[in-house]
């Protein structure tokens, strides 16, 4: 059964993109952390990151990096953190999180259950519009 992640890559599903390629995709989770927290995803369906093949994973890590520095551009943080964590969604995931003030910007515990489409929304669009401004091709449009 293909996972939730699939459903939003194959469009079964609706999803905020904001990168998309041959090999991987990033939209924004629907219960961000901080503004602007999205996640890079695989089109390939795998559980564990550790199964990965080693270029796939050095393909996300690069789109990871070009897409934490558009969320640098477009969000002004601190820094913006990297976390594979993986146990909800049996689908390799890079979350990517504008960090501002604290590790506890990172907590999954303070995701928003509720967040305002609109500014989810408006979240996606501030991404994609920096990954244009950094020269992107694979902005989602």
């Amino acid at each position: 059964m293909a996972s939730i992640f699939t459903k939003i890559i194959n469009g079964d599903i609706p999803g905020r993109f904001v990168w998309k390629d041959d090999l991987c995709v990033a939209f924004l989770t629907i219960n961000p952390i901080k503004p602007g927290h999205a996640m890079v995803v695989p089109r390939e369906e795998i559980d564990h990151w550790l199964d990965v093949d080693p270029d796939l994973l050095q393909h996300l890590a690069v789109a990871s990096q070009s897409i934490g520095k558009a969320l640098q551009h477009a969000f002004s943080p601190r820094k913006v953190g990297m976390i594979i964590a993986g146990l909800e969604v049996p689908h390799v995931h890079i979350h990517l999180i504008p960090v501002h003030d604290e590790i506890r910007d990172l907590y999954f515990a303070n995701a928003d259950p509720n967040p305002d489409p609109a500014a989810l929304d408006a979240a996606a669009e501030k991404i994609r519009a920096s990954l244009r401004e950094l020269g992107h091709k694979e902005v989602a449009e």
